[in-house]
């Protein structure tokens, strides 16, 4: 049977994955999520011996079960393949006291890279399927990363053209050049006067704007999404979880159905969702602590069970967390309420309307896989460099987050149970936050801490950040949050 993709929002808009990639978002508000979970025989006997590429087949076949064989072989073939500086894709490192799982090895040196690398291919397949003749326009907010793994994905490619939008002030000098910087005659990037909240509620409401839908399509056109709000981003996450408990059985640090508990830095929560689906089909999951950095909403959410994005916005040193409306725990939402999506639809207008919800009558044995805590900014800095001086390792800000989030968890709980950090990006990403923490020194450029990064560590400076300071900047319109639509006609000749 073909696995059904429901909007979380109307119980009668269901769909295909392929037709959910191809959508992006639910024309109602809604996010496409399974209904029920695909078996996947889990055998990690097998799986520990397997690539990254077979562990990706065996998920995605699962989950995208009306793509092909041959269709998903070519997918992953493109994606994962030497455009990571390790053959291994996701390396698990042990360090003291945790592991972490290192997701920055593709071309932009952060975890979106995981996603974005095979997700042009299955959109692109998708239309292919489906006769599709539109031109597809990715349209996508990014915290941070996304936007430049997103172009990455989808530079040239036929059929495609991509707009992102940023916030001006809300991302480091290093991610903003790699996204001003980025060729490609369909990329399109656009800062905004705001916050990514902003730029992500009014990408919400050009994708429901019925006249706007109109428009696109009288000149063959038609949006998709390439963050997490999309089912064929979010997926191929589920790969990595699945591989990483592989590693520990590999390496004997635990026997085969042992539980293991993640900690992940967590913002629009599309990250630990797809840890949550892991253990859904049969990932032995002890607890997924979810990690905030000061801008706590999700902390609170999980303590009080209300959601109540009514408070300051902090711009942090770990800015892809940076984020109030937190998309993806609508999906979980939907799950919490036994897959209702009157009533998921009914919490989500109350959460634009009044800018909270609480909920009530749920499954409370499904939430209970959860801990959430979050971490000062002093106690983020702090752990970098603990983790520098017992490890001689440094972790980016977003990964110090769930590290000492997880810290925290541990000293708690008393819970011993083996854990992964989940690493989402480079230090050579944030590096004046990085040295700055161990070192002490401030007042540093991001170039002059990216030579400073590199002497600490004695590893190269990656690829996609060395030389950019001299890159030529293609992308330079700022514009105010109520005019990202207009910058989008623009963009697109409408």
């Amino acid at each position: 049977m073909t696995l059904v993709y429901q909007s979380t929002r109307d119980a009668n808009n269901t769909t295909t994955a392929s037709r959910a990639i191809l959508q992006g978002l639910a024309t109602d508000g809604g996010l496409f999520t399974p209904i029920s979970y695909p078996q996947v025989e889990l055998d990690f006997a097998k799986l520990k011996d397997a690539s990254y590429q077979e562990v990706a087949k065996l998920i995605l076949s699962a989950f995208l079960d009306d793509f092909t064989d041959q269709e998903l072989d070519d997918c992953i073939a493109h994606a994962y393949d030497n455009k990571f500086d390790t053959p291994n894709i996701a390396p698990l490192i042990k360090l003291d006291g945790q592991y972490n799982l290192e997701l920055f090895h593709g071309s932009t040196i952060a975890f979106k890279d995981m996603a974005l690398s095979i997700l042009p291919h299955l959109l692109t397949t998708a239309a292919k399927k489906h006769g599709l003749e539109n031109k597809i326009v990715i349209l996508t907010a990014t915290s941070g990363d996304t936007g430049k793994a997103a172009m990455a994905g989808f530079a040239d490619v036929p059929g495609t053209e991509i707009i992102v939008f940023y916030p001006k002030d809300g991302v480091s000098k290093v991610q903003e050049l790699q996204m001003t910087t980025q060729t490609g005659d369909n990329t399109h990037v656009v800062a905004i006067e705001g916050n990514f909240d902003d730029a992500q509620t009014n990408v919400k409401q050009m994708f429901n704007n019925a006249v706007l839908r109109k428009k696109l399509a009288e000149h063959k056109l038609q949006f998709s999404s390439a963050n997490s709000m999309n089912i064929g981003r979010l997926v191929p996450q589920i790969v990595y979880y699945v591989y990483a408990y592989a590693q520990l059985v590999k390496t004997d640090q635990i026997r085969a159905g042992e539980a293991v508990n993640f900690s992940v830095p967590t913002g629009n929560f599309g990250n630990i969702l797809a840890a949550y689906y892991a253990k859904r089909i049969g990932l032995p999951v002890g607890k997924l602590i979810c990690a905030s950095n000061e801008n706590n909403v999700l902390t609170d959410f999980f303590k009080t069970h209300i959601y109540d994005k009514k408070r300051c916005f902090k711009v942090t040193s770990s800015p892809s967390m940076d984020i109030l409306v937190s998309s993806n725990l609508e999906r979980l939402i939907f799950h919490l309420l036994g897959n209702n999506a009157e009533k998921t639809a009914e919490l989500m207008t109350n959460l634009k309307k009044y800018g909270q919800y609480e909920l009530t009558n749920f499954d409370s044995e499904m939430l209970a896989l959860f801990a959430a805590e979050y971490a000062t900014e002093v106690e983020t800095a702090a752990e970098i460099k603990r983790v520098y001086e017992t490890s001689n390792y440094i972790e980016d800000p977003h990964t110090a987050v769930a590290s000492a989030v997880y810290q925290k968890y541990r000293t708690k709980t008393g819970d011993d149970t083996k854990t992964v950090v989940v690493s989402t990006a480079s230090p050579y990403k944030f590096p004046v936050v990085a040295v700055e923490a161990v070192t002490g020194q401030t007042g540093l450029s991001d170039f002059e801490a990216l030579a400073q990064l590199h002497n600490l560590t004695g590893v190269s400076i990656p690829a996609a950040v060395d030389g950019i300071e001299t890159a030529e900047v293609r992308h330079k319109m700022i514009v105010a949050a109520d005019q990202m639509q207009a910058a989008v006609e623009k963009d697109l000749g409408l």
